[in-house]
């Protein structure tokens, strides 16, 4: 009787390592709850739904994804230690993450040391300038953003402009940024004013930009509730007759939703997916963003988000990577992905190259404006 028990312990055993053997893991920390959640939850979803897709599909070399997924809590120390467990315990081979930009910068360090291939879904620039080895994102950078916005504000004559932006990571690299190509534009900023990720009233930035002499414009960089925040102070001060643009860190329905009427006219850079119907037939990304949009919505009776769209971007440039590469070595997955060319994506088309690890151009993002309580696209 031992005997058997020994030996089918010992096969079973066999059968687990064998599975983990034949797997493709990709690793992900995300932040699904805390002050990110808003873009971690929907990243998770799109990752879990996409996974299952592909190997339904029958997989990636004929071998099934495993999808090996951690919560920060919005937590850029906890994303640390666990990227740490990922690529010591979980040994994965690839992966997906970082939902802010603070996360990312924390868990850049390992995979660098690790030498495994990692795609962040974060914002700003800082992510991949300079150029890291080891280190891809899918999201336009704070920087594009900044030039879309001052792109659109020269078109109708605004010049001078107040700035309000978050303190985190990905408010503060926009800050740098906005700073850095405003003169370009010919843009002045009349004001520069800050507010906390944890702040729940800017009313005070908000009166000192209104008073800022010959201001024409409020610039907002941030994520999370706090742009929402700064939208309903806005109103509250009946800044209405001073145009509102806010940045991609707010381009999904949850901001319309937590700004509410006040909203309207706002003005910002985003992704296709969220004008996914207004994009003309021969738009490129046409396929695409109708496509995840329809199964996002299948499975989970909610709209998507142009962050879960950054984690569906991340799965199918590493899946492409994979195949190019013939193989899992995270060497030869690394150069297939630097060299990604032509890659159509919900955020844009991708052309990587060993100076530049994200692939976007300014084409990429689509200016809009809040109309009736949605989005229109801005010709």
């Amino acid at each position: 009787m031992f005997k058997k028990t020994a030996l089918f312990a010992a096969l079973a055993l066999a059968a687990a390592t064998s599975f983990a053997a034949d797997t493709i893991k990709i690793g992900s920390v995300l932040s699904v709850s805390g002050p990110a959640a808003f873009l971690g939850d929907p990243e998770l979803k799109t990752l879990q739904l996409y996974v299952e897709k592909i190997n339904a599909a029958g997989g990636v070399l004929g071998r099934k994804l495993e999808l090996v997924h951690y919560d920060d809590g919005s937590d850029a120390a906890k994303a640390n230690s666990f990227t740490k467990r990922l690529i010591e315990s979980d040994k994965v081979n690839f992966l997906i993450g970082g939902t802010t930009t603070g996360a990312t910068m924390a868990m850049a360090p390992l995979v660098e040391r690790a030498k495994v291939p990692f795609i962040s879904l974060a914002g700003a620039v800082v992510v991949i300038d300079p150029v890291k080895k080891w280190v891809f994102k899918t999201p336009h950078t704070d920087r594009m953003a900044a030039e879309k916005v001052f792109e659109d504000m020269k078109k109708r004559g605004i010049s001078k402009v107040g700035l309000l932006s978050e303190t985190s990571g990905f408010g503060a690299s926009g800050r740098k940024e906005t700073q850095a190509v405003a003169a370009k534009y010919g843009i002045t900023l009349v004001a520069d004013e800050t507010y906390g990720p944890k702040d729940t009233d800017t009313t005070a930035q908000l009166t000192r930009i209104k008073n800022a002499p010959g201001v024409q414009a409020v610039f907002v960089f941030g994520l999370g509730q706090g742009p929402a925040i700064v939208t309903k102070n806005y109103g509250q001060l009946g800044m209405s007759s001073v145009p509102m643009y806010q940045s991609h860190g707010v381009a999904s329905d949850e901001y319309l939703k937590l700004s509410g009427k006040v909203a309207e006219g706002v003005r910002l850079p985003t992704p296709a997916l969220l004008i996914a119907k207004a994009l003309p037939a021969n738009d490129p990304q046409k396929a695409i963003v109708t496509s995840y949009d329809k199964d996002y919505r299948d499975r989970y009776k909610a709209e998507p988000s142009t962050f879960g769209g950054y984690a569906l971007d991340a799965l199918n440039l590493s899946v492409d990577a994979i195949k190019r590469a013939g193989s899992t070595d995270g060497e030869k997955v690394r150069a297939a992905l630097e060299s990604t060319k032509g890659f159509v994506g919900t955020t844009g088309v991708f052309n990587m190259s060993p100076k530049d690890h994200m692939g976007l151009d300014l084409s990429a993002f689509r200016m809009v404006e809040v109309k009736n309580g949605d989005w229109q696209l801005l010709k």
